[in-house]
């Protein structure tokens, strides 16, 4: 496997896992003594390639493990012969290696277990609790009813165990055509889950598998694979969304009939979709097979391989992730939370260099050639927030600040950008204009004295003049020698879609899109709607020529840029040459989607007064997307979290009357960020439902209670639940019920210093450099407290101990 990056915070020793109420089941577990270690999984099917759906899910899984010391498989779920493929499961592997996730030896296929699946199959039917079904598709969906309706037998649910064993064999012998049999549990009819009206467990595909060639034409459905290899890979939690949670009663049944022990649990949590993206493989995979992108790793993708080629680091894929918070609501994420989370990371990354990328002559009537500046790579407000007064070169060499620079040709010859130039500006235009001053980086300010224009009335060349020290200049612009400027091309790439929700409103994702359903739809063969085709963004791609400042050359190729005032770009890996640079952007300097909004806005206000209408006047207008965020909402952003909150949680409050008017009476000190995380994650849905009886006021208490470690999360989540249903005071309901029942420190102390004593050889690891062994430590820890401790002063207790 590919080495992977460094282990998140474990060297830290701050959780990789916000206590939820996941860790809350796990950190029972294993107090109980449930189960000796936690094993998760991440399970995409290699039916295209990982994307950005994956990221919420695969971490959770991957960092869950890691914080109690478990086991982290990976497995490719390639059931389906007719999708899978070995470039996507090869590819899957390696962008998951790249973001940081090790699963170490645990890397399996759902194929390497087709033989067991059949046993417990004959297993069923000889137990009476699985039969072969022989009506058609349609008959068979007639047959099991409705929400209002129980289902009727199968005229073939009665069949003897000897004769459905007899078809079972004939069926995996190939006998029998696509269609003609399939596998059903016997379960109930009648259930109100129509999951467990006797679902399909198995069915005739006769397409030959990537891995088992032509072995096999019959194949397991998800509902009946899916568990049984969590149970045989020793899996202890089986997280995924909430679209499964019907599919949890199968779950539980099929562990039962197959009598594992200890077995597996499934527990869902809430789906995370990002806006103006789609994460469904099969239309991902049209998108490129009608050729509107150049590929999977096409930079407008969402795929992991794209983003990965676009110039994204692992760094900032993890602290997308880490903002993202684990409940029990889907919610759809905003996309400025990933793209915000893209230029923190390249802010302190990217050296500040000069590119041209629609260029226009300037001639400087007064220079000669020859002369060269030493410009600095970081500006001042980067060197300031440097945490050892160190900047880094384009090398990854870290230095003094005055040390950081470059050569860059000063030359009688210049390129600027076309828009900064103007020869009739409008009203506050701060570059060049005729007549008019502007500031070259780093060289001094010019007038310009003339200009010329072609036929078409483009301007051409402008000659310029640099003046003295004492001239003024209301606006700064970069520049390139246009003799020693290395000729570039440039990529500029826009969001793949121009609306929030491409696929629409209530259109719910065929597959794994949010990293949540780990399983591709089985009716693969089913048309797929284009309709998200319309909302794709015209020109999501501009290409120009222009040049770049020559410094580069000599930088290694992977060292990403900020072109000062156009963007983060890096070289293209895949189309860029050392004699022929292409540069692609990675994102813009801010947010230019939400700029154009506000223009649109103030533009369309001006339209209605200018027809004597007022301004919020009843004048028809189109419908604003739902998530995209309206001036007034982006400034209760701004608010909330300068009062504490997470950027994603105050989004979500912020869109959302009911929640925003319950966190308007919370208490505005510390304690406010945690109220907002329980205000989205615990109490959204009766907030809602204007159920939730406690004000924001009496939360407070609460918080500051969890934060100084006095109750744990579990208590304090306790409490609010309590809470909100009878509208008392939290600390009163801990109080009276006796829910506090957190250790002392010196409890905590005793129980750290025996998990050590009992691991010797695992501290030494640690003091080693294993310091992932974090999450080992603190699994004992909690189960050596029968759960009472807080994860995260357990977590503060162990570094300090593990110091000494």
């Amino acid at each position: 496997m590919t080495e992977s990056p460094s282990t998140f915070n474990a060297a830290e020793n701050t959780p990789l896992v916000a206590p939820n109420f996941i860790t809350e089941v796990i950190e029972r577990d294993l107090s109980t003594g449930k189960y000796p270690r936690i094993v998760t999984r991440f399970p995409p099917d290699p039916s295209g390639y990982a994307h950005l759906g994956h990221i919420f899910a695969s971490f959770l899984d991957f960092n869950t493990a890691q914080q109690y010391g478990g086991q982290f498989n990976l497995r490719m779920d390639d059931t389906n012969p007719e999708i899978v493929r070995q470039e996507y499961v090869d590819a899957m592997r390696d962008d998951l290696a790249w973001m940081g996730l090790d699963w170490g030896e645990h890397f399996y296929h759902a194929s390497d277990y087709f033989d067991r699946y059949y046993e417990f199959a004959e297993q069923l039917v000889r137990q009476g609790d699985a039969y072969v079904d022989s009506v058609s598709a349609a008959e068979m969906s007639r047959l099991r009813g409705n929400a209002h309706t129980p289902g009727t037998p199968s005229p073939y649910r009665e069949r003897s165990v000897e004769e459905n064993l007899d078809l079972l064999r004939r069926m995996k012998a190939g006998e029998f055509s696509n269609g003609e049999h399939v596998l059903r549990a016997k379960i109930d009819l009648s259930s109100p889950n129509m999951k467990l009206r006797d679902p399909v467990l198995y069915r005739i595909v006769k397409h030959p598998h990537y891995r088992q060639g032509e072995k096999w034409c019959i194949y397991p459905a998800y509902d009946f694979q899916h568990p049984l290899q969590d149970a045989l890979e020793g899996v202890t939690h089986s997280m995924c969304s909430l679209e499964f949670s019907d599919n949890r009663a199968i779950y539980d049944w099929l562990m039962e009939k197959t009598g594992f022990d200890p077995r597996p649990h499934q527990y869902e949590f809430g789906r995370r979709g990002l806006e103006y993206t789609i994460t469904s493989k099969r239309k991902l995979r049209r998108l490129v097979e009608e050729g509107k992108v150049s590929g999977w790793d096409d930079p407008r993708m969402p795929t992991i391989r794209a983003q990965r080629r676009l110039g994204v680091t692992p760094e900032a894929i993890r602290a997308f992730a880490r903002q993202i918070g684990v409940s029990r609501t889907n919610r759809t994420v905003d996309i400025s939370v990933y793209e915000n989370a893209v230029r923190d990371d390249l802010n302190h990354r990217a050296p500040r260099v000069m590119a041209v990328a629609d260029p226009v002559r300037v001639t400087l009537t007064n220079v000669q050639d020859g002369q060269t500046l030493s410009l600095p790579y970081w500006p001042f407000d980067v060197v300031r927030d440097s945490p050892d007064g160190l900047v880094a070169l384009p090398t990854g060499e870290r230095v003094k600040p005055e040390l950081a620079v470059r050569d860059v040709p000063f030359t009688r010859e210049l390129y600027i950008e076309r828009e900064d130039f103007n020869a009739q500006p409008p009203k506050g235009f701060k570059r060049l204009t005729p007549g008019g001053t502007v500031r070259l980086r780093g060289a001094g300010i010019i007038r310009a004295d003339d200009f010329q224009t072609d036929d078409a009335g483009q301007v051409t060349h402008i000659d310029a003049t640099l003046l003295g020290e004492d001239a003024r200049a209301g606006g700064v612009i970069h520049w390139v020698s246009a003799t020693q400027g290395v000729p570039a091309e440039f990529r500029l790439y826009d969001r793949l879609f121009r609306v929030p929700h491409p696929e629409g409103e209530n259109e719910t994702d065929d597959d794994d899109s949010a990293g949540m359903s780990e399983h591709e739809a089985e009716n693969e063969a089913a048309p797929v709607d284009a309709g998200y085709m319309r909302y794709l963004t015209p020109d999501s791609l501009r290409v120009t020529r222009g040049f770049v400042e020559p410094s580069v050359l000599k930088d290694p190729a992977d060292t990403r840029y900020q072109f000062e005032r156009q963007g983060y770009f890096w070289r293209d890996p895949v189309l860029s040459r050392e004699d022929a640079l292409v540069f692609g952007r990675i994102i813009t300097l801010k947010d230019t989607w939400a700029k154009e909004q506000k223009e649109q806005k103030a533009e369309s206000k001006k339209v209605e007064k200018s027809r004597g209408q007022e301004v919020e006047g009843t004048a028809p207008r189109a419908p604003r997307p739902a998530h995209q965020l309206t001036p007034e909402q982006e400034a209760e952003v701004t608010r909330l979290t300068a009062l504490g909150a997470a950027e994603a949680d105050a989004r979500t409050i912020a869109r959302d009357e009911a929640l925003l008017a319950f966190v308007g009476g919370a208490v505005q000190d510390a304690t406010f960020a945690q109220v907002a995380s329980w205000t989205v994650n615990d109490l959204a849905g009766g907030l809602r439902a204007g159920e939730v009886k406690v004000p924001a006021a009496d939360l407070a208490p609460l918080a500051g209670m969890l934060s100084a470690g006095k109750i744990t999360t579990r208590v304090a989540r306790d409490a609010l639940a309590r809470a909100a249903v009878s509208g008392d005071a939290p600390l009163s309901i801990i109080e009276r019920e006796g829910l506090n029942t957190g250790l002392s420190d010196e409890d905590l102390q005793r129980a750290i210093q025996g998990v050590l004593d009992a691991n010797p050889d695992k501290v030494e690891a640690y003091r080693g450099g294993k310091t992932a062994l974090m999450g080992f430590f603190t699994g004992q820890v909690m189960r050596a407290t029968g759960g009472k401790a807080d994860p995260q002063k357990v977590a503060e207790a162990l570094g300090a101990a593990l110091k000494g």
